[in-house]
This record gives C-alpha cells, sequence and structure tokens, in this order.
C-alpha cells in the first residue's frame, strides 16, 4: 500500500508538470520591440531603443528610465521575443533547459554554450555544447582532496536531434566512467531519451542499460523526468527512475524546486527509494550550476 501510495503521488506530481506541456497556460502580454544588451562590464539592460547612432544607443528601460550606452561598450545586443514579456516584466530564457536534478533531456547545449554543476560539493560535473547537436562533459569526485587513492571521474557525451518545430527532441548519450587508482571498476550506463515541450514546461521519456566492469546489465532502467516553470526564477522538477531487480520492481522518485537566475541555479530536492518502509522520509539534493558561454 505505501508503494502504491508513493506511486501514485508520483503520477499527479508528473501530471502537474504536463499539463503546462500541452495547454501553455502562461499568456504573453503585447509590447513592442524590445532589445536585451549586455554591457562589456557585465550590466544587462532591457527595454525599447528608442534612438541610436554610429557612437551610442538610447535604450528605454523600465526601472531606469532612459539611459544611453556607448556601442563600444555593448558586448551583445539582442531583439527580445515579446512573449518573454510577462505582465510588463522580461521573463529571460531558461538558463538550465537541458537537465533536470542531475539526468538530462533531449535537448541539446547550444554550440560554445555550457555550464559547471557541483552536487553535494563532492560531486563535480562540466557540460559543453560543441556543436549545434553534440555536447560532452566530464565529472570528478575529487577524492585525492581527502588523502584517498581512489578517485572517480567520468564522461557525459550526448547527441542530440530536433524533431520538426521546437518542441520535440530525441538524443542519446551515456556516463561512462572509472575510478582512478584502481583497475577493472569501468562503470556507467548508455541512454536514449525523448523530450516533448519547450524550454520551460518540457517532459522527458528515457531508456538506459547500465554496466560495471565490463559486463552489461540484462534489463534496462527507465527514466520519468519533467521540468515546468511557476515564476520567473522558480521552477518545478520531478526526476524519477523505475528498475527490475529479479523478480521485484523498484523506483527512486523525486520532487524539488529549482531558484534560476541567467548565471547561477541552485536545486533543492527529496528522493525517495520505493523499497524503504518507516518514517524514513527521503534523501535530500542540493545543486549549484554556474552557466557560461555565449
Amino acid at each position: 500500500m505505501k508503494k502504491t501510495g508513493i506511486l501514485t503521488l508520483n503520477t499527479i506530481l508528473i501530471s502537474i508538470i504536463l499539463l503546462p506541456v500541452m495547454c501553455q497556460y502562461l499568456q504573453a502580454q503585447t509590447v513592442g520591440s524590445q532589445y536585451r544588451i549586455e554591457t562589456l562590464q557585465g550590466n544587462v539592460f532591457t527595454g525599447e531603443v528608442i534612438s541610436q547612432n554610429e557612437e551610442s544607443i538610447v535604450l528605454s528601460t523600465q526601472d531606469l528610465g532612459e539611459i544611453t550606452i556607448a556601442r563600444a561598450n555593448i558586448r551583445s545586443m539582442r531583439e527580445i521575443d515579446p512573449s518573454q514579456f510577462r505582465d510588463g516584466e522580461y521573463w529571460y530564457e531558461n538558463p538550465q533547459p537541458t537537465r533536470y536534478f542531475f539526468a538530462t533531456n533531449a535537448r541539446g547545449i547550444r554550440r560554445g554554450q555550457g555550464y559547471y554543476q557541483n552536487t553535494w560539493i563532492f560531486f563535480n560535473n562540466v557540460n559543453v555544447g560543441l556543436t549545434k547537436n553534440f555536447s560532452l562533459g566530464a565529472g570528478i569526485v575529487p577524492m585525492f582532496l581527502f588523502g584517498a587513492s581512489a578517485t572517480p571521474i567520468w564522461i557525459l557525451p550526448k547527441l542530440s536531434i530536433p524533431l520538426g518545430q521546437d518542441n520535440i527532441h530525441l538524443a542519446a548519450g551515456g556516463l561512462f566512467g572509472g575510478i582512478l587508482g584502481e583497475d577493472g571498476t569501468g562503470l556507467g550506463f548508455a541512454y536514449g531519451v525523448a523530450t516533448i515541450g519547450g524550454s520551460d514546461h518540457n517532459l522527458s521519456l528515457g531508456l538506459g542499460f547500465g554496466y560495471a566492469g565490463g559486463d552489461w546489465s540484462n534489463t534496462p532502467f527507465v527514466n520519468v523526468s519533467g521540468m515546468t516553470r511557476l515564476g520567473r526564477t522558480t521552477y518545478l522538477l520531478s526526476e524519477n527512475y523505475f528498475f527490475s531487480a529479479g523478480d521485484e520492481n523498484l523506483a527512486l522518485l523525486s520532487i524539488g524546486i529549482r531558484f534560476a537566475t541567467e548565471r547561477l541555479a541552485v536545486d533543492f530536492g527529496l528522493f525517495r527509494p520505493t523499497d524503504i518502509e518507516g518514517s524514513f522520509i527521503g534523501i535530500p539534493w542540493l545543486g549549484i550550476t554556474i552557466p557560461f558561454g555565449k
């Protein structure tokens, strides 16, 4: 009964995430042409261009009024889609659209962009988009800092293919690693994943096979994950794994919140195996991610 209750709860949570994907309930406010300008000092301004010449641009902003920015001081300038303004407020693009807590979805990392992810201080990942459809990551648990001779390392290749419009993607990849300082300890998994939805609201279904010491598992694991944007900086996440072990079916379920600005994301979550009973609530998750690149 307890396992059934947990699975039912998780079904409800997944439905909450899936609903915005299908109906896109957030409505965009109609506004005029707006631009996002980033200066060489890292300042970001959004507003309507009032006038411009060869030397400067005059921008009308909501908070600062009219400001003049020298062209020589501009790092980048791009027009903002009107759908990114909601109730008169600029909602920047989701800076973390390609991943959940740890699992990736099928959306690709843009070329030249990437992120550094740290989980509970010990687990470190860096992922970078090398081409339009291919990204590569690497990770390490720096046990040598604590005097240990064994250090887990891994790589994370991923090939992403968009289908038709921007709301359906397929991807294949894996985590391939081992432990430095020990022989015969290769481990990881290979996976395929499909994602439906945009960068703010999406749902993913993945299938993977794990391996250890050169032996692949006979049965696959299934991953069902999703995210939905609740506000300008807040996202609801759920990442779930389903396994078969002999005659027993096991699951690892999660739910959590992401707070993300354009330069930093912090994830708070709770993971709970379904085979644990009693008063055990779950395993907490704390992760920090810093995006970088173009």
